[in-house]
């Protein structure tokens, strides 16, 4: 469910200025210092804030603007002539500028972040607060797709909606973020930037190094998704893969594989049960959809996935109630979702072979028919000509480090081993028996980072990666 840390005044000061913005005549880009999204307490860094504002359209006839919050944390031990890092956030459909106390708060955000460079995060167009902001509120949807009919007729009618309203579906994309970055990196008048993307966020960074690469000086690429990456197709297989290589960890692990022999076979017949027809326990209804939507959550988060074998053996007991909060979605901004979605991805995937390949087993299964409401929902979306180049391989000779977690059934390793060999001065990093997002699960990670930021040209450092990475730790209660 989401959170909003923001309070009225401040959101309703953003959406007044895209409103009074898009009443005028289109302007040059511009940044606003302004008040901060979120809350700092606690937090040593200083921290600068504001907006960006720039057309929704550039170059067209339209007026509307589009309000981007930023914050600027500055570094706690500046280093003499250190560049800014640039976070770009994942999803499609996140944001980041609510949340960023309570990152620094944490132990993960202390060790990476702003040490001795100044970090400058902001919402994309579409996502987080920024304004417009493209909500549908709450529907059941999260990477897997819409969790059901009812969900895809939701997404369908938001898309609708916004267009009613002005909103130009066209124009939030990766290739509009990309005119953003540079024109935030202008406005603040920086000459050279490093960009730190995660998930969907390092498919913004290639968008980067593809449109517009200017002022770039280093790429790091956590849990990286590439422009060639296929999402709808393939995508049952890679949860079931990802769920394969958990249970595997369990096997190999002796407390595990003792209290949990069977995870594998357990999960298979519940599985088959749901695909045979829903289950109604205690006034809800638990789908084959819903059970796919779990495992590509649970894949994804450290925690989840730690707990997984003993949650499929609930599931086999007959208690499927840890299924209940994936009913709530993935708290995207579900337009931006599939502004993204329909115009970068979904356009240059078969939805026939979709459908195929997930007959590869019961857990891929689960997840056919909400991969394919992908497909549906797309086909209502206006969002412009599809081009060609955004599913195209990115090459570039910039320093890039990229770093893969090694069970994620959303961006697998083998999406970052494709991809490397296009990057002369590319390093490549699979983080063993961790998840998605491995800047925040592993120490060893974030020393990587710092250290090819430190000097890009340098090889990465592997030695941490032992002991912390040697195994997997359940949590077996």
């Amino acid at each position: 469910m989401r959170k909003m840390i923001w309070g009225a005044a401040v959101s309703g000061a953003f959406a007044a200025l895209a409103l009074a913005a898009g009443a005028a005549h289109a302007a040059e880009p511009k940044f606003t210092p302004g008040p901060c999204a979120g809350d700092y307490s606690g937090v040593a860094n200083r921290i600068q804030c504001g907006t960006l504002t720039v057309d929704e359209t550039r170059g067209g006839p339209g007026a509307r603007r589009v309000a981007l919050p930023v914050a600027i944390v500055k570094a706690s031990a500046p280093k003499p002539g250190a560049v800014p890092v640039i976070f770009l956030h994942g999803g499609p459909g996140g944001g980041v500028v609510e949340n960023i106390g309570r990152s620094l708060r944490g132990v993960s955000g202390r060790e990476l972040i702003a040490v001795d460079q100044d970090w400058i995060y902001f919402d994309q167009r579409g996502g987080g607060v920024a304004s417009p902001t493209l909500d549908c509120g709450l529907v059941a949807l999260n990477d897997a797709g819409p969790l059901s009919d009812a969900a895809a007729q939701q997404l369908i009618a938001c898309g609708q909606r916004l267009k009613a309203s002005g909103v130009d579906l066209s124009r939030y994309n990766a290739e509009e973020v990309v005119k953003d970055i540079q024109d935030l990196r202008k406005t603040l008048g920086l000459k050279q930037v490093d960009l730190f993307g995660v998930s969907y966020g390092t498919r913004i960074a290639l968008a980067v190094v593809k449109h517009d690469p200017s002022g770039v000086r280093a790429v790091v690429l956590d849990s990286p998704w590439t422009p060639e990456a296929q999402w709808a197709q393939g995508g049952p297989e890679m949860i079931s893969d990802a769920v394969k290589v958990i249970f595997r960890r369990c096997a190999e692990d002796a407390a595990c594989n003792a209290k949990y022999p069977h995870p594998g076979a357990d999960l298979d017949g519940v599985a088959a049960k749901l695909l045979a027809a829903p289950v109604v326990q205690n006034g809800q209804t638990y789908t084959a959809d819903l059970l796919g939507g779990f495992l590509m959550d649970a894949a994804y988060s450290g925690p989840d996935a730690r707990a997984l074998p003993a949650t499929v053996a609930k599931f086999a007991a007959g208690d499927l109630s840890a299924l209940d909060d994936t009913r709530a979605g993935a708290g995207y901004r579900e337009a931006q979702f599939f502004t993204h979605l329909c115009k970068e991805e979904l356009p240059f995937e078969n939805r026939e072979a979709t459908r195929k390949g997930a007959q590869r087993d019961p857990v891929s299964r689960l997840a056919e028919k909400s991969f394919d409401r992908l497909f549906q929902v797309c086909q209502a979306y206006d969002v412009g000509k599809p081009d060609p180049v955004e599913a195209q391989p990115v090459s570039s000779p910039i320093p890039t480090l990229f770093l893969a977690a090694e069970i994620d059934p959303g961006c697998p390793p083998d999406v970052a081993k494709a991809a490397v060999g296009r990057f002369p001065r590319g390093q490549l990093t699979i983080i063993p028996n961790t998840t998605h997002g491995v800047s925040r699960g592993s120490a060893c990670a974030r020393k990587m980072i710092r250290g090819f930021l430190a000097d890009p040209t340098a090889p990465i450092d592997q030695s941490c990666l032992h002991p912390e990475h040697d195994k997997f730790v359940f949590d077996l209660d």
